[in-house]
């Protein structure tokens, strides 16, 4: 597959996803959910005007590009001027709200003072293996590539064709030259084109391409679809996108932001409506599975992949989109995607498939577990659903469980009464596994370290207290537990332990990750590094206050050893991934703890860091380029637009 990282602009619908660079070349479209299957290698249109070769519009010397989303919307315009011919394309992508269709709309001017003879090409390559090989049949004003399980239908509205290439057009495209005898073939590539005619001078001409994904049916059904599709009204599909996204971001403007004539409040207000509008282009609508972000590397050629489900990132977005008003997408993340996700031993793994299928993992990271358990009781706060806590507690009463034992395991620390400590004991020792623990030792959040780690035992420690304050509000305001002396018994009997499980929490991390010569805390009991995760100790897990002194030392260590020369923090010291550039995630995170403190100019000074670098359409990356301030590094991560979110509640909310 061809190398393409940097995913410029998205658009989709609930069901799709699409992502398009800044010359707007489509790079990746995903259908049915948002990580599984992608389906293109490449998509290269263009045109040939008068006698020319091919002017692809995606790269070509003469092109000049201007890109911009219609005010509001996922509806993305990519201008193309090719200043050779004069010829200005005015492409316009967008996803049907209710079918599965991409839609490429192109209008063409000619600024020239001469007639230009243009045919419009397209030439796609859709991703094949020996399991599922692409073929290509040519329709009524189109083609159908398709493989065992699905058809990818590409067609004009109003136009036959020009001409075709199923084999070889590879060799043959770049002149401008296709043909091919053959009407069906089995090449995983094909061309099609179609003759736009003579624009004269000042006249324009419009041809509309949709893309239609679905199963492989039998024949006639995939004609009937097609031929169903084609019967669309594009026009008006194209205005009730646009009104679509439109009456989204209105109706999800928690923080009731407006617009203001102040520049750098009106980039705050771009990217806030950028979070909005990313979202549910990240949601699988069916589960409530929420993926990083769109993918950017499928042959882990630099990294692990994107496209998936961490609980521990989805918590952290759903806390975002409670802000913004998206409870009941928030609602099936726990209610649906959770308990499908859970382990029988009550455990999450790291990722998943946001179908709630397990996805390739490469180690445990505890605060996965954790995390579920704080996000159930964030969510309960926002809606003071009872019954959502009531629906949820067995899965959370399983997670907590999982969460003692590995605490008990890998700290040493008992909860139980002594009567019950052989039990445990046996447990625990059922398996020497692992130098003789019976739980795999943890990575930490960057899944870079194994070890004990001060941010795991943090998340650790916030979802014992969240279990707490469960059990207080089912008990107190809901008849769960009344009459049910066995159950109250154990509930007081399980309260009491995590109460002793975090004292001792807090213990270890004073004792075995504070360094009493530098009198800071360190990242984990291995390296002692600074890390920017330290901070999940005071916000969002309060295992600590903002002004303790313990951590105002350590807050001044990470400013000395993580503050890069622009204002943008590291993650950690000595980190190498991608150039170990600073992250938006760090930055907002020490906005968030200087809001705590209340040291209002410190956290406007590292906010600011994320509002001046955000990306061309005011997406947020993972990385940013010390160099260029852009992002450099998963343009539109999840984690990042919702940390922005949580920042900004605590700024206007």
């Amino acid at each position: 597959m061809e190398k393409k990282y940097l995913n410029e602009a998205i658009i989709g619908n609930r069901n799709m996803i699409a992502t398009l660079t800044s010359k707007g070349e489509l790079q990746r479209l995903y259908f049915p959910s948002k990580d599984n299957r992608q389906y293109i290698n490449f998509f290269h249109t263009g045109v040939k005007i008068n006698n020319s070769d091919l002017i692809y519009f995606h790269d070509d010397i003469n092109n000049v590009y201007k890109q911009y989303y219609e005010i509001d919307t996922n509806v993305l315009n990519t201008e193309i001027t090719n200043t050779y011919f004069n010829l200005k394309i005015i492409q316009t992508d967008y996803v049907m709200i209710k079918e599965n269709v991409l839609v490429k709309k192109y209008i063409f001017l000619n600024d020239a003072k001469i007639d230009l003879n243009v045919s419009f090409y397209i030439h796609s390559e859709l991703l094949s293996d020996e399991n599922n090989l692409v073929g290509c049949k040519i329709i009524d004003g189109g083609m159908m590539q398709y493989a065992h399980d699905f058809t990818v239908s590409t067609f004009a509205k109003g136009y036959k064709i020009l001409s075709h290439q199923i084999n070889g057009s590879k060799e043959t495209i770049k002149r401008g030259e296709i043909y091919d005898k053959d009407y069906i073939g089995m090449s995983k590539d094909s061309s099609i084109s179609y003759d736009l005619g003579t624009i004269k001078p000042n006249e324009k001409k419009i041809i509309e391409i949709e893309i239609l994904i679905d199963e492989n049916k039998n024949i006639s059904q995939n004609e009937e679809e097609i031929e169903r599709i084609r019967k669309i009204d594009l026009n008006k599909e194209y205005t009730n996108t646009k009104a679509y996204w439109r009456k989204f971001v209105k109706n999800h403007n928690g923080l009731n932001l407006k617009e203001s004539e102040n520049s750098y409040e009106e980039i705050i207000y771009e990217i806030y409506k950028r979070s909005i509008l990313l979202f549910p282009l990240l949601t699988n609508i069916e589960t409530g599975g929420i993926i990083a972000s769109p993918e950017i590397d499928e042959n882990f050629t630099k990294c692990g992949r994107y496209a998936y489900c961490w609980p521990r990132d989805a918590v952290f977005i759903t806390k975002a989109m409670e802000i913004l008003k998206m409870e009941k997408e928030t609602e099936k993340f726990y209610k649906i995607f959770c308990k499908m996700t859970q382990s029988k031993n009550g455990m999450w793994e790291q990722r998943f498939y946001t179908d709630g299928k397990l996805a390739p993992c490469w180690g445990y990271q505890i605060d996965e577990t954790a995390s579920v358990v704080y996000g159930v009781y964030e969510h309960y706060k926002y809606t003071k659903s009872e019954k959502f806590l009531k629906d949820n507690l067995k899965m959370c009463e399983k997670a907590i469980d999982f969460l003692k034992k590995y605490i008990e395991d890998w700290l040493g620390l008992q909860a139980t009464e002594e009567h019950d400590k052989d039990k445990v004991k046996e447990e625990i020792e059922e398996s020497k596994a692992n130098k003789g623990h019976k739980y795999h030792i943890s990575y930490d959040l960057w899944e870079m370290n194994e070890g004990i780690h001060l941010y795991s035992l943090a998340s650790i420690y916030s979802a014992f207290e969240c279990m707490q304050s469960i059990y207080k509000i089912l008990g107190k305001n809901v008849s769960e537990f009344e009459n049910n002396r066995l159950k109250e018994e154990k509930i007081s009997k399980n309260e009491k332990e995590l109460q002793k499980l975090q004292l001792g929490i807090k213990k270890y991390i004073n004792e075995k990750l504070y360094d009493e010569e530098r009198k800071i805390y360190v990242r984990n009991t291995e390296d002692k590094k600074m890390d920017i995760s330290i901070l999940g100790a005071v916000t969002p897990f309060n295992v600590f206050k903002a002004k303790e002194k313990k951590i105002q030392n350590t807050v001044e260590s990470i400013n000395l050893t993580l503050r890069t020369y622009t204002g943008g923090y590291q993650r950690f010291e000595q980190d190498h991934y991608m150039n170990g550039n600073p992250w938006p995630i760090a930055n907002l995170w020490m906005t968030l703890y200087y809001l705590e403190t209340g040291e209002k100019r410190k956290a406007k000074e590292t906010f600011d860091f994320v509002v001046k670098t955000c990306g061309k359409h005011y997406f947020l990356g993972e990385q940013i380029d010390n160099q260029t301030l852009k992002p450099n590094w998963v343009i539109g991560l999840g984690w990042s637009h919702a940390m922005f979110i949580i920042v900004l509640e605590k700024l206007y909310g």
